[in-house]
This record gives structure tokens, sequence and C-alpha cells, in this order.
């Protein structure tokens, strides 16, 4: 039986005229999770990412990383949703780091953040553009240039983006359903018939999960988590926030690690163990391949379009995580604070979310114009960077729990303030520092001998992260010096 979200969303009834309006509302554990879930995008990770992980990571065994991956970020989650009780901010990252290590780490936090989560939206429009233009081509549609359906796309989300939110999480409702619905027939199908080889738990042995390169299947199974941090962000539309929070944090990353493994583990079953990294030498076409096989060519051609809409609900969702972060920091003084206008009858960050558009919008004009390849340098540049930005964060966050607690007092267990934080933060670690090293790879940068090799987009992209940070320590400085009091509310975003 489908579950139905709370989506019920209320305006404050009344706003003084001269207080800055709010952000109000009773989005329940399903509609949050939703929203979530759909930016780490069900059915474009299967169909793009998936592949990868067979073809470049650790062969059959790589299931087995989602629920590894799943397992560091559990152990993450508990630190964070102890700080969402303590902390009853809307800024997630930058509000978390900043209570822990300070404000200046809070508000570099809080640029990455938000570079982060643009490259990726950036990332994923460049490769709709181009899925959107090839499909039109084929199905005999004009030759338009991919950055026409990019631009449409954008403009789409804007204006999702704009209206109450309760209106983007049905449509990402709706969405998240047939995707899961569809990747869920996959799985039943193969299970039934007993795929190519017969059924087994192979890729959760442990010589297969170590075979290969896991360092790059695990790379690419994180980014399949991207955005289940951002519950937190909807913290001042959320019912009972102290309860749905911390529930949907668990639900999603849970939700994520173990539909992701399942569904991947019936991928290797549907072409046999020995045979799904040949399979996978065609990442484009091995989801659609896959589908044809075992639910015919109606089957094949719904995945076709779920696997458009699942792009589209990705970038809705990364929408309003933005618009949301943007929001908070101008509240707190830290962004110009027209980013802070609450539209009287939607009561969305609608100005934060015209802006957002904008710069997005600037940016994929400016990528079109310099000829830039959609898939193999935007997407590949873009969504590159956002694993290892987010991983930085999550460490960053642990690290000031930890920090945090140690300073308060809690009825909390060690369990929950520091045991979980420490372990969550060990594997994050290694994350990052698996990732660095497969870095150059994942962006193309490789040697004459195939090798990850430390060029000029590696350089560039990774000097874009630490750009981000950087000019979060010297906006905390310039604010110390002459704004002490925009300096004191690096960390008060607003609350409910």
């Amino acid at each position: 039986m489908a579950i139905t979200p709370n989506l019920e969303t209320t305006a404050p009834a009344s706003t003084p005229a001269n207080a800055t309006p709010k952000l109000s509302g009773t989005l329940g554990v399903g509609a949050i999770v939703f929203m979530v879930v759909a930016a780490a995008s069900p059915l474009t990770m299967m169909a793009g990412a998936a592949p990868l992980g067979f073809l470049l990571g650790n062969g059959i065994g790589f299931p087995s990383l989602f629920l590894v991956c799943a397992l560091i970020l559990v152990l993450f989650a508990v630190g964070l949703t102890a700080m969402t009780r303590h902390v009853p901010k809307p800024g997630t990252f930058f509000a978390y780091i900043g209570y822990g290590l300070g404000r200046p780490p809070g508000l570099a936090a809080a640029y990455l953040a938000i570079t982060a989560y643009t490259a990726v939206q950036i990332a994923v429009y460049g490769y709709m553009g181009q899925v959107l233009s090839t499909t039109a081509a084929l199905l005999g549609g004009p030759a338009l240039p991919w950055w026409l359906y990019s631009i449409a796309a954008i403009g789409s989300v804007g204006v999702l983006g704009y209206f109450r939110i309760d209106l983007s999480s049905k449509v990402l409702g709706f969405l998240l359903i047939a995707e899961i619905a569809v990747l869920t027939a996959i799985v039943v199908a193969v299970a039934v018939t007993g795929g190519s080889e017969g059924l087994s738990m192979q890729p959760f042995e442990i010589p297969n999960i170590v075979s290969g390169a896991p360092g790059v299947g695990l790379m690419i199974a994180m980014s399949g988590f991207i955005g289940f941090e951002a519950v937190t962000v909807f913290r001042d539309e959320a019912k009972d926030p102290d309860k749905t929070i911390p529930r949907a944090t668990y639900g999603a990353v849970l939700g994520i690690g173990t539909f992701y493994a399942v569904v991947t583990w019936a991928l290797v079953m549907a072409w046999g163990p020995d045979q799904i990294v040949e399979a996978s030498s065609d990442p484009a076409s091995m989801l659609l391949k896959t589908a044809y096989n075992y639910l015919g060519p109606a089957g094949e051609a719904v995945v076709n379009v779920l696997l458009v809409t699942s792009l589209f609900a990705c970038v809705l969702s990364l929408h309003n995580v933005l618009t949301r972060y943007q929001h908070a920091m101008s509240v707190a003084g830290l962004l110009p604070k027209s980013l802070s206008r609450v539209h009287e009858r939607h009561n969305s960050p609608y100005f934060s979310s015209v802006v957002q558009t904008v710069t997005v919008l600037a940016l994929m004009t400016l990528f079109a114009v310099i000829g830039l390849d959609p898939v193999l340098q935007i997407f590949t540049w873009c969504s590159g960077m956002t694993p290892l930005a987010i991983a930085v964060l999550m460490a960053m966050t642990s690290v000031a729990v930890i920090v945090y607690f140690r300073r308060h007092a809690s009825h909390l267990s060690a369990w929950h303030t520091v045991t979980a934080p420490v372990l969550g933060f060990i594997g994050l670690a290694v994350a990052i520092g698996i990732m660095l090293t497969y870095f150059p790879l994942l962006v193309g940068d490789v040697n004459d001998a195939g090798d990850p090799a430390f060029g000029a987009t590696s350089v560039i992209l990774l000097g874009v992260i630490l750009l981000a940070l950087v000019a979060g320590l010297i906006q905390a400085a310039v604010l110390k010096a002459r704004n002490p009091g925009a300096y004191d509310n690096i960390t008060e975003a607003i609350t409910t």
C-alpha cells in the first residue's frame, strides 16, 4: 500500500511589519524523506552510476558497498540527529559546525555546501539536456541543441521552487514512487525468473567485495547518498521537528542503502556474476537492456521516460535545498537580506529561489557558450566535486558534534555524543582519502599508462572546493572586524 506523505503546510497567521517572515509548515517524515531521496535520484543512480561501479569498481561485489556506505552514514547520522535536539537550526552543516568548531569554520562549511549542491545541480542539468536532445531526435523531433533543453528544465524547476513547498513535495513524491516502482518491478522479475545464472549471494561475499578496485566502487556508491543529510534544512517546515527530523534522517540513509543494494544485486543476477562486468561496458544502455530483457519493450520505454523525470526530480529537490541554505544564511545576516524574503501567499523563500534559478542559468549559459560537452565535461567534472565536498562537510560535522558535547552537558549517552561520531569520522576520513586518490580518474585526468594523475582539471576542481572554504573564513574575519553583530549571527539561523 502506498504511503501518502503529509504535505500540508501552513503559513503564519500574521507577521509583524518589522519582523522577518519565517518559514513554517507541517511536513511529515514521508514528505521530507521523499524530498531528499529524490535528490539521490534512484533511477539515475541505477542507470548511470551503478554500471560504472561494476565496470570500474569491484565488479560483482559493488552492491555490498552501498551497505558499507549506509553503515558509515548511519554512524554520522547518530551525531547529526543528536545535534538537531540541542541546536534547533535549519542550516545543517554551517549551523552545527559553527556551534561545535566556531563561527569561521561554520561559515566556510556553508559556502562549501552551497558550492557542492550547485555543482551537482549543474551536472544533472547538463546531463538532462543531452538526454532530452538525444531522445527528441530519436523520436523524430527537431534537432535542437542540448542547452535549450537544459534551460527549459531550469525554468520549470524555478517555477515550482517559487511556490509553496507542498507543490514540490507532491511532484517529487509522484516521480519517486514511479522510479521505485519500475526498479522494484525489475527486481521482482529477476527474482521470479531466477536471473541469468540462478540466484546467489555472491555480491556480498568478502572475496568479491575486496576484488578489483573497491576504492572506486566506494566513491561511486557514496555519490548515491548525496542529499540525505539535508533533511535538517526542512526543520522550520517540519511537523514536530524533534521527532520528524531524526526519523527522516535514519529513514533516508537506511532506505537508500538497502534499496540500492537490492537493485544492484538484481542487476548482477539479471546478467549473471560472470557477465555483469561485460554488460556494464556500455553503461548508458545497461539498465535499458535489463528492462527490455525482463519487462519487455513496454518496460524499456517506461524506464526511458522515467529516467528523464528522475533527473528532473533530482534537480528540483536540490533546488529546494539550496534555496533554504541561502535563506537561512540571509536571515543570519551572512547573505543579502533580500534572500530572506518569504512569500506572503506561498510561504516560500521565493526570492532565494529566483536567485538560485538565475545563478544556475548564468553558469549553464557560460558553459554552453565556451563549448563544454554536457556529459564528458559538465556532468563529469561537476558531479565529481560533490561527493568529496559533502564527505568533507560530514567529517567536519562529526568533529563538531564531539567538540560541542564535550563543552555542553546532555542527557544523551556517550554513544550519541562520542562513540558513533568518532566511528563516523573515521569512516568518512577513509572515504575522503580514497576519493582524493581516485579523483583524477573520476574527472578524466590520467597519465599515458591510464593511471590517475593530477592534471589541470583536477587542480581547478579541487581549487574550487578549497576556494569555497577560504571564502567563508575570509568573510568571517571581515565580519568579526567590521560587523561584530553579523559575526555573532553566523550560527543564528531562524528557528521554528
